[in-house]
């Protein structure tokens, strides 16, 4: 089927600047004469062939794999349109692709699977995996998206990363850390109420309980988790067992009375009156997006620092922060696999961008176009990788 020359979509800039998609591949080499010819393919190629056969590693040098990661999604979790399917994900995963390439210098594939199988997903990412030297997993639904990120991580040798969890979350950490020295307290201070279980609600309450906060309490639709709730997934039971040490039990809105910090990834909604009942120099973020939990400006009549999902407020929690930085510092590291103490790195490094006297209510956490940041997370990941003795360089 021919694909029309204009279409009435086009002349929205959201859709023009997609047309054709936002990607294609191009040669770094040329192939001009047949001396040329002959050593990118036949019969040239086949001595890099033989060797690679030979020793496994040299793929790393002699191909692709070592700078390219693959952008895997089945289309079951996009953005805030839940479950849409491969085709629809495919611009988001372009998306994320061209901004591996901006902002850390790799190539990226996207690749949008057709099926919701865990098996088959897992089983397919497998054998993909030795055309790519990373596996950014993107928009997969929960609770599926920790089984196919934990067994991958098993099979393979290459780092694979959630970005839906880690991503969100260490740069709600760092975004956390930096609210928490404006505001001169310290982490091991605070009391957090986190609202959403999901993907990124369990790696953003894991990686705060992980950096020492002091107290955190996670919610989900049914309200605060407890280990005397019935009804928990294996995730849930696990995080309802290492965190509300306060021991609530009843809504978001009953714990967030006194607490220091709130953090939204539930999409649901959290009345002013809650807010306003916050402790004094509350943190607010407020993450769902495009509609946050409370508007922003509401909770600034409240709380001290406020931040959001959102590229159109201050303090903007954006992934791209993140993984550019984390798979080029894993990538330069030869690293295995992402660590904790690697996600733990990332956030410092996002945070410590900006100087404790540059801080503000406004900037708490730096623009994704700041350029000294990926290139601070690429080496704290790098070093941290060393340290944990996952590297192979």
């Amino acid at each position: 089927m021919s694909v029309p020359t204009s279409h009435p979509l086009d002349q929205d800039p959201a859709f023009a600047v997609h047309i054709g998609g936002k990607m294609a591949m191009h040669s770094t080499v040329t192939v001009d004469d047949a001396e040329q010819l002959s050593l990118v393919y036949t019969p040239g190629v086949a001595r890099v062939c033989t060797a690679i056969a030979e020793d496994p590693a040299l793929a790393q040098r002699y191909t692709w794999a070592a700078r390219t990661v693959a952008v895997v999604s089945d289309g079951t979790a996009v953005l805030g349109l839940g479950d849409i399917g491969p085709a629809a994900a495919m611009p988001v995963m372009e998306g994320k692709a061209i901004l591996f390439k901006k902002f850390a210098g790799l190539d990226a594939v996207p690749i949008c699977l057709d099926t919701t199988d865990v098996d088959a997903l897992v089983e397919t990412v497998i054998r993909l995996a030795p055309s790519f030297g990373g596996i950014n997993l993107e928009d997969i639904s929960a609770p599926r998206c920790f089984e196919v990120e934990d067994r991958l991580r098993a099979a393979l040798d290459i780092p694979v990363f959630h970005d839906d969890q880690h991503g969100t979350a260490i740069v709600t950490l760092a975004a956390l850390q930096n609210a928490a020295r404006f505001t001169g307290r310290r982490l091991s201070e605070l009391r957090a109420v986190v609202a959403g279980a999901g993907a990124s609600g369990v790696a953003v309450s894991r990686i705060l309980l992980d950096a020492g906060i002091g107290d955190l309490a996670v919610a989900d639709s049914k309200g605060m988790l407890h280990p005397s709730r019935s009804d928990l997934n294996p995730v849930k039971a696990a995080l309802a067992a290492d965190s509300n040490k306060a021991g609530y039990t009843g809504s978001v809105e009953q714990a967030l009375r006194g607490a220091d910090v709130f953090i939204g990834l539930s999409g649901a909604t959290v009345s002013e009156q809650a807010i306003a009942g916050m402790a004094e120099d509350a943190i607010v973020f407020a993450l769902s997006n495009p509609t946050p939990e409370v508007a922003p400006e509401v909770a600034a009549r409240y709380a001290r620092v406020v931040a959001t999902g959102r590229s159109d407020f201050p303090n903007q929690i954006n992934n791209v922060l993140a993984f550019p930085g984390v798979f080029r510092g894993a990538f330069d590291a030869r690293a295995t696999t992402v660590t904790e103490g690697m996600k733990l790195a990332a956030a410092t490094a996002i945070a410590d961008t900006i100087a404790p006297d540059e801080l503000r209510a406004d900037y708490i956490v730096p623009s994704p176009f700041d350029p000294r940041v990926a290139p601070a997370v690429t080496a704290a990941v790098a070093e941290q990788a060393r340290r944990d003795r996952v590297s192979r360089r």
